[in-house]
């Protein structure tokens, strides 16, 4: 009986240790730069509070958000809201966004010419095939004066160009073989993070870039249920602390990168 007493006494000790321990961990999907920068510096300011930040990878757009509706992740930090939108929409998703952190501006590259005035009738343009990512190439496109599209579309495509004087030829690609496709374009559109990943350097080699009033700012995303969590709160307060801002401020804008909080 006293044998059977020591040890409910030792599970009732226990237990509770262990749920606390669970609580104090936080498991975030990230994809490689900038994200997974940002989250580290995160990962530090956490620690003060009690927090081990837990960070994994992907190389994709798409599994981020399933691991996180499958409860294989806390949170993810890679995405804007209208892409997140967008995939909610289609997948009924149940995430929602919370704090945005940083502006990754989509850019034009090339290794054929130095300037957009010197692409030529017929040139071959690579864009990202996601509809977000794809609707901010031909927004950037149109903005320097390639392609006109329809004012009245809110998701652009390739079927809402309305004007291509120089007779472009649009091909959309999956957005990390976007780097790859630049011996084979004339000019490709490519998000930041897999800009960066690949080598270039926006700041420098990028022929334009969009402006930091761009809306698609990289945000924090939960499951709803979880985003008055106290650990999400603390996740999210880490995320917007100054500790990132200066990181963001002094590290990563001479990549291109701008703080959106």
């Amino acid at each position: 009986m006293k044998k059977v007493l020591i040890i409910a006494i030792i599970a009732a000790i226990l237990i509770p240790a262990a749920s606390f321990a669970a609580d104090k961990k936080i498991v975030i999907g990230v994809t490689p730069f900038p994200a997974k920068d940002i989250a580290a510096v995160a990962k530090e300011v956490l620690k003060k509070d009690g927090y081990e930040l837990v960070i994994k990878e992907f190389t994709d757009f798409v599994q981020p958000n399933y691991a996180l509706q499958d409860k294989d992740l806390d949170a993810n930090f890679f995405q804007h809201v209208p892409y997140l939108d967008n995939m909610k929409k289609e997948k009924k998703l149940d995430i929602v966004p919370l704090v945005k952190v940083h502006l990754l501006p989509i850019g034009i590259y090339s290794q054929k010419v130095k300037s957009l005035k010197d692409v030529k009738k017929g040139a071959v343009v690579a864009v990202p095939n996601d509809p977000t990512n794809g609707s901010r190439a031909y927004k950037l496109l149109e903005r320097e004066g390639l392609l006109k599209m329809d004012p009245s579309k809110k998701n652009l495509t390739a079927r809402d160009i309305i004007d291509n004087p120089k007779s472009l030829k649009i091909i959309e690609l999956e957005a990390p073989q976007l780097p790859r496709s630049l011996p084979d374009t004339t000019i490709s559109v490519i998000t930041m993070n897999f800009a960066v990943d690949a080598g270039l350097n926006p700041t420098k080699e990028a022929l334009a870039l969009e402006d930091k009033n761009s809306p698609y700012a990289v945000v924090l995303a939960v499951r709803s249920g979880d985003k008055d969590t106290p650990a999400i709160k603390a996740l999210s307060k880490a995320l917007n602390s100054p500790e990132v801002k200066k990181y963001i401020t002094e590290v990563l804008s001479p990549k291109g990168v701008v703080p959106a909080f």
